[in-house]
This record gives structure tokens, sequence and C-alpha cells, in this order.
């Protein structure tokens, strides 16, 4: 018993470690947009904000072109987020019920394109792109993100809509549905929880992604609030901490808030799509 004990408090003493590891950077960053000027560039860092301020949060909403950029932040998440559930939604429905010949080779190619390093298809999508006038353009973005986040929702989709049975169709059909009312009234409900994990990835990945943004989107009233961040300094002579701080804040809040609404609903997704193959 005692060793069992030790050994549960050094587990819980690793797990404590990696916790304050992975969030104490967060909390640096919030702490630093509500800190004065003198106590960012001071050599004696201050763990905490004495005198808070608002004046960062303010210098970075007025900053040229942050609201174009969340703007096209926004449109290219939402398109990006929306398409990529539809597409994957229904191509794991039918790889899920339905039997076809390249259906085993459909899956292989899902599962290769997964592998493959992001940063080695710039310079090819950005070659395709450029042949259709799509660089500097939200839809080229749109387009890559899709290439990305397809082949993670398609599998976890795929592996849910295997966990429901049949049955449940086929009996609601007996009792005079059709087969679109059975569709609507029965899987949809059931596959809720796995639309909902699939979409946190979604929308953490695309609003997050800075290389394919920053390589395809030239035009600064163009570009995402990632390569804003990027690029902004705040001064002519060094960056403005604060403001750059702030602004991170800023943009991380959207995504805090779309997880705490759909929270309860991620554990079960995920588990529910990996437990077939």
């Amino acid at each position: 018993m005692k060793r069992s004990t030790r050994s549960r408090y050094g587990w819980n003493a690793v797990g404590l470690a990696v916790f304050v590891v992975m969030v104490f950077p967060v909390y640096w960053m919030v702490a630093t947009a509500f800190k004065p000027d003198n106590a960012i560039n001071g050599y004696t860092p201050t763990w905490f904000p004495t005198n808070p301020t608002l004046s960062h949060f303010t210098k970075a909403l007025s900053e040229p072109y942050f609201w174009a950029n969340v703007k096209n932040t926004v449109i290219v998440v939402l398109a990006a987020v929306l398409l990529s559930l539809v597409f994957s939604f229904f191509a794991a429905l039918a790889l899920a019920k339905y039997r076809f010949t390249t259906r085993k080779l459909l899956m292989v190619v899902v599962i290769g394109i997964q592998m493959l390093p992001q940063a080695g298809l710039v310079i090819p999508l950005y070659v395709v792109l450029a042949k259709y006038n799509q660089v500097d353009k939200l839809t080229g973005v749109i387009l890559v993100y899709l290439t990305f986040a397809l082949p993670f929702c398609l599998w976890t989709l795929r592996g849910f809509l295997l966990g429901i049975p049949k049955d449940l169709e086929e009996a609601a059909m007996v009792d005079g549905s059709t087969r679109l009312g059975a569709f609507v009234r029965i899987l949809l409900p059931l596959v809720g929880p796995g639309l909902v994990a699939t979409s946190v990835f979604a929308f953490i990945t695309t609003w997050n992604e800075f290389i394919f943004a920053r390589t395809l989107l030239s035009s600064q009233q163009n570009q995402t609030i990632t390569v804003w961040l990027a690029n902004f300094t705040g001064g002519e002579r060094a960056v403005d901490w604060g403001a750059l701080m702030a602004a991170s804040t800023l943009i991380s809040i959207p995504i805090v808030i779309f997880f705490l609404l759909v929270q309860r609903r991620i554990a079960f997704g995920l588990t529910a799509g990996a437990v077939r193959g």
C-alpha cells in the first residue's frame, strides 16, 4: 500500500509538472498584456501585473489592418470548418455504410495524406494555386486548409459512424419513415458528438495556421490574424511586447469560448470515433 501510494504521488507530481510547463507560457502572455512598459522591459521579471493597464489592448485594437485581418480569419475559418464537416461527413457515411470497389484504396490514401509533412507541400500547392490564380486570395487558403482538415475529419467520423447500428435506420424505415427522414431523425443526432469533436480540430487548426497563410497571402488587407501578429512591431525601433501579447490574448479568446461551449461533447466524440477502425 505504501509503495502504491508513493507511486501515485509520483505520477501526480509528474502530471502537475507537465501541466505547469504547458500553462505557464499562456499565463505569461496574459500577464504581460496587462503589465506596464517599465515592468515588461525591466531587468527584474515581475511575475504578477501589480499595476495592471489596458493601454496595450487599446493600442493593439487601433493598429492598421487588425480588424480587417480578423474578418479574413473568421471567413477562412468558418468556410473551412463548414466545408470540411459537410464533405467529410458524407464521405465517411459512404465508407462506413456502403461497400464499393475502391473503398479500401481510398482509406489507404486518406491515411497516407495524413502522414505527409505540411511544410513539404508549400511549394507544390503554391504552384498549383498560382496556375489557377488563387494566390493572395482567401479562397486559395480555404482550399489548402481543406486538404489538411478533411483526412482527419473523415477518419474520425468514419470510426464514429461504424459504431452506430444500421438496425436503427432500418427500424425507422419499417415504422414508415423515409431514408431521408431516418437520416435526419436518427443518424444526425447520434453523430452529433463526432461532428463536434472534428469541428474543434478543424477550428483550432485553421485559426492558428501560419505557414500557408504567410506564403499565399501577400497583401496586408488579405492576410489572416496570425500573419498580422508575425509582422507586428508596434514601434519603429523595438517590438511593443505589451501590445503584441495583448493582441495574442485577444485572438486566443475565440478558441477558448468555442472550446467551453462544446467541451462536454469532445471527449465522447473522440473516444467513440476511435474505437473502430
